[in-house]
Order: structure tokens, then C-alpha cells, then sequence
């Protein structure tokens, strides 16, 4: 079940828990309109245990009863980010009350999505590159240069007014608990929720440039600024519309293109706006880091503690390893989510 509507460049279509997906015009239109290049097998369906409130199958995504979940997907992508939807709803006590967002570059997508997943209910919107192309600097890693890694930015425009919270997740992850227990993380007066990592080397995500001018880095001042992952977040979108925050991540990134404070894609100016004024959620929501290079001899292991999401954050992804048959040992518990059933020659 989808709806599509152009509005301000835009597509949206409505869903029940809400997942966004972005696709990145690496993969673009020939990847998904060449659909036998796309191959992926039908998912077991899927139900909500008895304790589950009873939902419609024509539920609009303004159903309060809903979790949504936004996933960013680079066109290349599109195996990882499969995978993230079905580990979601193999996990969750109640799958059928979780509406998809899926943001796109290309508007068939949603006949790939229902194909895999025939009962899903979710949302499309058309995200245009011309939002935020302009305001892109160039970046240690070209994929951080694409302009959907950048969609997270305008969650709170795009996804209709009536959705006042979305967990934000990426692609290259998957999810082995119930995400309603994520989406029920209390974010007090906070925008926005997500696992802090105070110890990390903060000072490493900006230039020495930014550092040494006080007119930057003074930015931080009178606040605990603690390194925290954009790939797994939850947001509270009153709270953003309220405060103006895209216009304010804008903001640092229109400094970036004049003065070079950062080079890390679209985390910065998160860490700009937000290091310091995150709500604190459980370590198990974001264990990060997995995409180590086992040719390199860098595959990573997991932290010490429970474990509700294995993200392969890095520039190594599961899929491709996997396919080149040199996995690394975690990406074995990645396998088992991946729907994806062949490329012909």
C-alpha cells in the first residue's frame, strides 16, 4: 500500500511504521528501472503477536499507533537497505503497526519494495539533488559526497506535519530486537535522541582551521560535546520544525564552503548543531564500526555489552565481502536477513 504526492519538488507517500530509505543517483534510475539486474525473493509474511493493537491495512501514516523509521539508502545500496527492512520486521512484536519511508531518486522503486514485501505500508518521497547539491563539499569518501546522504537533513519537511517522531536509520545496518523499544526512548527537551560516545577524539571531526578561530569553535563552548553516529537516531520533528534546524545545519554547511572546517560528508554539521544537546539512548541501538576491510586485515569486533543493532558503518559492506567471498567474521549475522536472489550476466 503507497501514496505518491509532488509537493515542493517532492514526493510522499504514506505508511505505517515509518522507515526512509534513500537512494543515491550513484544507483539511479537505470539500477532500479533494469529490474532484472535487481533481483530479490518474496519474504515470509509477516503478523502481529495478539497484544498488538489492531491496525488497518489501509492505516494512513498519521495513525498515532504507528513507529515510524526513515532508512537513507545510497543507490548502491539497495541490498543493505532490503536487509535493514526485513531484520526490522522479523524482529518486531508488532510489523504490521511499523510504516516505511522510503526517499528516492527515482520514483519505481516502490514496485521493487512491494514485490519483496506485498503487505508493507509505507511512504515515497522524491527527494531532488538540487536541495542540497550546492551546499555539498567535497569529502574523505566520495559516498559521503552524494546528495541523499544528505535527505536526514529534511526529514521534518518532507514527512508530513501530523508524524511528530521518526527513527532515522541507515542502510548498511540490521536490526535484532524489537525497534519499538527504540522509538519509545524518552528525549526529555531534546530534538533529537542517539548512543553518545564521550571518550572518542571529538577534535578529530573538524580542521585544525575551525579549532584555532574563536568565532568556530566557540560554538562548543558551555557544552559537553560527545561524538554521536547520524546513522541511528531518533527525532523528535515538533521539536525540529520548532527551532529551525535545518536552516541551522545549512548554516555550517554554507562556512564549510568558504572556509574548510571539517571533511567528514554530512555528520559535522550535526555534531556543530546538535554535540552537546543529544538525548542519551542505550549503546546496544548503534553498535557502529563493522564496516572493517578484512583484506586489509581491519575487520572490527563488537563492543562489550547487549547488542540490539549491528551497523557496518566504515567502507566495508556485508553484501559486497560477502559476494567477493571475503567476509569478515561479522558479517555472517548480517547473511541471514539478505533477501537478494541473483545478477545475471
Amino acid at each position: 500500500m503507497f501514496r505518491i504526492t509532488r509537493f515542493s519538488g517532492f514526493f510522499s507517500a504514506a505508511m505505517f511504521v515509518i522507515v526512509l530509505i534513500v537512494l543515491s543517483p550513484s544507483f539511479q534510475s537505470e539500477a532500479i528501472r533494469s529490474s532484472h539486474r535487481f533481483s530479490f525473493r518474496k519474504a515470509l509474511p509477516f503478523r502481529n503477536a495478539h497484544e498488538c493493537a489492531w491496525v488497518s491495512d489501509e492505516t494512513k501514516g498519521c495513525d498515532p499507533s504507528l513507529v515510524h523509521v526513515a532508512i537513507t539508502l545510497d543507490v548502491e545500496y539497495l541490498r543493505g537497505s532490503i536487509a535493514a527492512v526485513h531484520s526490522i520486521l522479523r524482529h518486531s512484536l508488532c510489523p504490521e503497526n511499523v510504516f516505511f519511508h522510503f526517499l528516492v531518486s527515482d520514483t519505481n522503486l516502490q514496485t521493487l519494495v512491494e514485490s519483496t514485501f506485498p503487505h508493507l505500508k509505507f511512504n515515497v518521497y522524491y527527494f531532488d539533488p538540487n536541495t542540497v547539491s550546492h551546499l555539498i563539499s567535497s569529502s574523505v569518501r566520495q559516498a559521503l559526497e552524494q546528495p541523499l546522504n544528505y535527505a536526514r537533513n529534511y526529514l521534518a519537511d518532507l514527512l508530513e506535519s501530523c508524524v511528530e517522531r521518526v527513527i532515522y536509520l541507515d542502510s548498511d545496518l540490521v536490526v535484532v530486537d524489537d525497534v519499538a523499544k527504540l522509538w519509545s526512548a524518552s528525549l526529555g527537551s531534546r530534538a533529537i535522541g542517539a548512543p553518545e560516545y564521550c571518550h572518542a577524539n571529538f577534535t578529530k571531526y573538524f580542521t585544525a582551521a575551525f579549532w584555532s578561530e574563536p568565532s568556530l569553535s566557540g560554538t562548543f563552548a558551555q557544552r559537553r560535546a560527545c561524538y554521536f553516529n547520524t546513522g541511528v537516531m531518533v527525532m523528535d520533528l515538533v521539536k525540529w520544525r520548532k527551532e529551525g534546524y535545518t536552516r541551522r545545519i545549512e548554516r555550517w554547511m554554507e562556512i564549510q564552503k568558504s572556509d574548510r572546517i571539517y571533511e567528514l560528508g554530512s555528520l559535522p554539521p550535526f555534531l556543530l548543531v546538535f554535540a552537546g544537546h543529544v538525548a542519551p539512548i542505550e549503546h546496544r541501538w548503534n553498535q557502529h564500526g563493522l564496516g572493517g576491510d578484512n583484506v586489509k586485515g581491519s575487520c572490527r569486533g563488537l563492543h562489550p555489552g547487549p547488542v540490539s543493532l549491528l551497523h557496518w558503518s566504515g567502507s566495508g559492506k556485508p553484501w559486497l565481502r560477502l559476494h567477493s567471498k571475503r567476509p569478515c567474521p561479522l558479517d555472517s549475522l548480517w547473511a541471514p536477513f539478505d533477501l537478494y536472489a541473483h545478477s545475471p550476466s
